[in-house]
């Protein structure tokens, strides 16, 4: 199986030895229902690297681990890197395993941008781009340690991003809608924006009330979705959807989805009352110049 099929760049715990339950830190919050320093296992991880209480983590106050993606570096990490072996094999196993996984994972993410912004026809002159950038992404996550270690992720970052800003722009057609690239739009109503072709990359969409709104070639890469009310939202063609964008907001059985993704547990499994999608009358702002 390749690094950057569809089946690579999703995550399979059963090939990984919990590394997300281990390496990162989180604090108690709305997310996590305890802290945990980086390096220390979760206390719901099992012997077995099984999540005991997976089932159940947003009734248990771990909604945040449900939104989580590895975009498949996890299995990466234990059965390439580190051939089979585990972070309980000594604690500079572990150390290095969490390092590696802190670069890999990035890395995985920016692999199934690019997949997908492949996957949207760009003309021949970026689609080359996109394969050789491709390419070399994948090259530098399947490194050993010594070279993820010294490896500048954002400075890597900072070289795909453009790529991938340029396919939406040629996905949207040379018809921009408005420009809301990080914009900070925690609760707002955006039910009467027009958001056709927006850009929306890296915009904070907290608690957004987006319920009814067509999203029709809006770009949401990095979107955070957390909360957000996609109650009716039609998101059949939105640009770089992730499935971890639609776990973290939530829905209805009338919220249109992009193929390939599904729709979370947590949803709504009664049709409620549909949401009439209103006519789109301003704007989310300011445009950026």
């Amino acid at each position: 199986m390749s690094e950057t099929s569809p089946e690579g760049l999703r995550a399979d715990c059963s090939r990984c030895v919990g590394l997300c339950c281990v390496a990162p830190a989180f604090a108690a919050s709305a997310d996590f229902a305890v802290d945990k320093p980086a390096g220390r296992p979760c206390p719901n991880l099992r012997a077995d690297f099984r999540c005991g209480i997976h089932a159940h983590l947003r009734d248990r106050g771990f909604p945040g681990c449900t939104v989580f993606d590895c975009f498949g570096a996890g299995q990466r990490v234990t059965q390439v890197t580190f051939s089979g072996r585990g972070w309980r094999d000594g604690p500079d196993v572990g150390q290095a395993m969490f390092d590696a996984f802190a670069v890999v994972r990035p890395l995985h993410e920016l692999l199934w941008y690019l997949t997908e912004a492949l996957a949207l026809d760009p003309p021949p002159q970026l689609r080359a781009a996109l394969a050789e950038a491709l390419a070399e992404t994948d090259l530098l996550a399947g490194g050993d340690t010594r070279t993820l270690r010294a490896l500048d992720v954002d400075a890597h970052r900072g070289r795909v991003n453009p790529l991938l800003s340029r396919v939406g722009e040629h996905a949207r057609g040379g018809r921009p809608g408005i420009d809301r690239r990080g914009a900070v739009l925690i609760g707002a109503d955006l039910r009467r924006v027009d958001l056709r072709r927006a850009n929306l990359r890296g915009a904070v969409l907290i608690g957004a009330d987006l319920r009814g709104a067509d999203l029709t070639g809006a770009d949401l890469t990095g979107a955070d979705l957390r909360g957000a009310d996609l109650r009716g939202t039609d998101l059949s063609a939105g640009l770089f959807v992730h499935q971890s964008q639609l776990d973290a907001a939530g829905g209805d059985r009338n919220t249109g989805l992009p193929p390939g993704r599904s729709r979370p547990a947590h949803w709504t499994a009664l049709r409620l009352t549909p949401v009439p999608r209103r006519p789109p009358t301003g704007t989310a702002g300011r445009r950026r110049r």
